[in-house]
């Protein structure tokens, strides 16, 4: 990708590991530990891991990039060392996906859920059931992590979170969030603290 200079390896947490390191080959390369909790009911594909690269000018350190063309989202590390995290993704559906910029004000474990209006409206057969909100669990649709995202100080209703249905990871078929396998959004809820930009690009990415 444009963005990237180099692949400097995968990130991968003990459970992942556990599931079947070898068959994935990933035996000769050095594994980041994380504090993930979640584990996935089936093993994460090899290029689907989380991937630490070098990264081209322009990015701001500390800063959450997300390209929804390619379902993609970059946590730009901290410091002048020019690299980033790479997670792949699932976005919204055209039309739905959140642009431009926000700010993590919060950040929950195991979060509640409670459909929007619009999403009620649209399909009451599914959504109007929870109306009155879900609790945290493996079965809500949040999964294991929630970072909310504000703009202007109100809640933009948009999160990056986790999923109960890994499958949709990698397209665009969700109601506009950002979402990813349980024990990559563990992983990133642990990196990325409050106050942290995320800018979304609904635009291909940079070329050059």
């Amino acid at each position: 990708m444009p963005i990237e200079s180099d692949i400097l390896g995968p990130i991968v947490n003990r459970r992942t590991m556990i599931a079947g390191v070898g068959s994935l080959g990933l035996t000769a390369m050095m594994p980041v530990s994380t504090r993930a909790q979640a584990v996935e009911p089936f093993v994460i594909p090899r290029e689907y891991l989380p991937t630490r690269v070098r990264i081209t000018e322009g990015f701001s350190p500390g800063t959450i990039n997300v390209f929804t063309n390619y379902h993609l989202l970059y946590w730009i590390e901290p410091g002048d060392q020019k690299t980033a995290i790479r997670y792949i993704i699932g976005v919204g559906e055209l039309g739905r996906q959140f642009n431009g910029s926000a700010t993590i004000r919060r950040k929950e474990e195991w979060p509640s859920w409670t459909p929007t209006r619009n999403m009620i409206r649209r399909r009451p057969d599914l959504y109007a059931p929870h109306a009155g909100g879900m609790p945290g669990g493996p079965g809500n649709p949040l999964g294991s992590r929630a970072l909310y995202l504000f703009r202007g100080g109100r809640d933009t209703l948009y999160r990056i979170h986790g999923t109960h249905a890994p499958h949709t990871v990698g397209s665009s078929i969700s109601n506009g969030c950002i979402r990813l396998f349980n024990s990559h959004v563990e992983d990133l809820y642990e990196r990325v603290p409050l106050g942290t930009r995320v800018i979304v690009h609904n635009d291909p990415l940079p070329s050059g």
